[in-house]
């Protein structure tokens, strides 16, 4: 049996930043390290998304997660 991993995108752009993608991201592979979640996702920064108003943003598989939380991007990888 195969396992698929999510693919999770995350932005790393400027307004991205100042909002706390770079701490998002820690929790996130931390959160992820459990073993109920381990090597399920695939974390990738990306450069700017043009969404900068509802920064950070993160992209898990077709769903937006605007202003993004860890608990919010934990909610959708469970889901999908």
């Amino acid at each position: 049996m195969k396992l698929s991993r999510k693919l999770v995108f995350i932005c790393n752009g400027s307004d991205c930043k100042k909002s706390g993608a770079k701490k998002l991201y820690k929790e996130l592979k931390e959160a992820t390290n459990e073993p109920s979640l381990r090597g399920s996702c695939k974390f990738i920064k990306t450069k700017c998304m043009d969404m900068c108003k509802t920064a950070p943003i993160v992209i898990v598989g077709d769903h937006f997660c605007k202003k993004a939380t860890a608990d919010k991007v934990l909610v959708e990888i469970k889901k999908s």
